[in-house]
């Protein structure tokens, strides 16, 4: 594959704009019926095609997606053509799971991921949430002792408020933000996606398609038994209105031979700041599918239109 690579933050790590989120690769915890045996050759298919940038988290099992991935790796060799991010702070208390950034736990999150994954160093470790009373900056002070050390490449942060960012990034050490963030949920916009393009710190978004709505798979008549019962984006008028707008774009993804979800992430690495995306797959063809973004260019005036479409 040819395309042009990113490079993430101020890291060094250069990789394909199309990724591979990991969270349905022995992610039992989150999905049902997922089978060991289709993770993996989910993996082997993005590695195959050319994929570089495999987005994991110890909470994706938990613990198995690591697994399943170091076990592919360990298979397919060529440990230094994969650019690997995993992410760390879920701590097993009495049944449930606590949140901890403690410089202990976070080494021991790292050495335990490094165990799991079969290597000898990660390439971009995550502080998966903030937890309520580690400093963010003596965290990510250990994540650069870790660095440091050569067992971590870069470091970066998740779902951190703009508070917790600048906290974090106080010595200049944060490479990579992954947070929230698809047309229908910008709030980025307007406090952490312009201090990341300031302090040179790559944006990756989760939910890039807001949980398959920014798709075009869905009609006004379909309803939910799952976790988009709940959904404010799928309830009502607002849903049908949120069809609406992707049904604009359907017809722009249309004209370019393509389907909505690829001009919508394609649309997100117009935006400055948002170096990679990480879409899923359950499935190995999805892996397929979701690399026929690189195949779609959009005109500024495109940019713009889709822009204005999901700005009300």
């Amino acid at each position: 594959m040819t395309e042009k690579k990113h490079q993430l933050g101020k890291s060094g790590l250069q990789v394909l704009p199309i990724g591979l989120g990991a969270n349905a690769v022995g992610g039992h915890n989150l999905f049902e019926g997922l089978q060991d045996e289709t993770g993996r050759n989910i993996v082997r298919t993005a590695l195959s095609q050319g994929v570089d940038f495999l987005d994991t988290a110890y909470i994706y099992g938990p613990e198995r997606s690591e697994e399943l991935i170091g076990e592919v790796l360990k298979e397919q060799g060529g440990r230094d053509r994969v650019v690997i991010a995993t992410k760390g702070a879920h701590k097993p208390a009495e049944g449930d799971m606590a949140i901890d950034n403690s410089p202990a736990f976070l080494r021991q999150s790292v050495e335990d991921s490094l165990r799991r994954l079969q290597t000898d160093y990660i390439d971009l470790y995550y502080i998966h949430y903030p937890d309520e009373h580690t400093p963010k900056d003596e965290a990510v002070g250990e994540l650069k002792r870790l660095k440091d050390e050569g067992k971590i490449r870069a470091i970066g942060v998740s779902n951190f408020s703009i508070e917790q960012l600048r906290e974090a990034n106080k010595d200049g050490y944060v490479d990579v933000l992954q947070s929230h963030y698809n047309l229908l949920h910008r709030d980025a916009e307007q406090d952490v996606l312009p201090y990341s393009r300031e302090h040179g710190i790559s944006f990756v978004p989760y939910f890039p398609l807001a949980a398959g709505l920014l798709g075009g798979k869905y009609r006004p008549e379909d309803t939910f038994t799952d976790f988009r019962a709940y959904n404010p984006l799928f309830q009502g008028e607002a849903f049908v209105r949120n069809l609406a707008k992707v049904d604009q774009v359907r017809s722009l993804a249309k004209a370019k031979d393509a389907e909505v979800a690829h001009v919508i992430l394609a649309w997100y690495l117009t935006v400055e700041g948002i170096d990679a995306l990480i879409p899923g797959a359950k499935r190995p063809e999805q892996v397929l599918s979701n690399l026929k973004t690189l195949k779609v260019e959009l005109t500024a005036d495109e940019i713009k239109q889709i822009d204005t479409i999901f700005a009300s």
